[in-house]
């Protein structure tokens, strides 16, 4: 019965990516889910028979966790499709990987597990396909500046400014994360504004 809780499910999972992000892969424990959860001891593995399903279902749920709101979506596509709307979109994601920094750190945890375990890496393989599929079609179908591989360039552009802000923040102390958005969007989307 316990399964079919779904607010305790993301609970669970939302504190299995806290912990991913605290104590990395190996620190994933039901024990140390149950603690993050402040759920009785032994509810984690009630709902997931295994530590690589854990694993794997953490791995799916970080997307959702670091998605943005649908009506929140829906405000940034109101303006024209133009440059300083991509750079409207670029400087939402960025405040929303920062606001959430766990999010994004276990998602990295969960992309090292994934070149050991199979199962973990088919998760996120899905997930993250899906991911920059979307992003990638929502700019091409959406008429923004630059076409898919405009679109390609900025998503990769952001991880990697994600990773640099998150893991090693000390190495751009004397730029600002804000500039170092409006430098990738000037750089890579073609000024198409009136």
């Amino acid at each position: 019965m316990a399964r079919t809780n779904q607010p305790r499910r993301r609970a669970l999972l939302d504190a299995a990516v806290d912990v991913l992000a605290d104590h990395g892969a190996r620190g994933l424990t039901f024990r140390a889910v149950d603690t993050a959860a402040a759920v009785p001891a032994g509810t984690a593995s009630n709902y997931f028979p295994d530590r690589d399903t854990l694993l794997a279902q953490a791995g799916a749920h970080v997307h959702v966790r670091l998605a943005p709101a649908p009506a929140h979506m829906a405000r940034l596509t109101d303006p024209a499709p133009t440059r300083d709307a991509v750079r409207t979109a670029m400087h939402d994601l960025f405040d929303r990987v920062t606001r959430d920094p766990a999010g994004y750190i276990a998602l990295l945890e969960l992309r090292l597990e994934g070149t050991r375990r199979p199962d973990v890496r088919a998760a996120l393989t899905a997930a993250i396909d899906t991911s920059i599929t979307d992003s990638i079609d929502f700019h091409v179908h959406g008429g923004y500046p630059g076409g898919r591989r405009t679109a390609r360039a900025l998503y990769l552009a952001m991880t990697g400014l994600i990773v640099e802000h998150l893991t090693l923040p000390e190495t751009w102390h004397d730029t600002d994360p804000t500039r170092l958005v409006d430098d990738l969007v000037d750089l890579l989307v073609p000024d198409t504004d009136p």
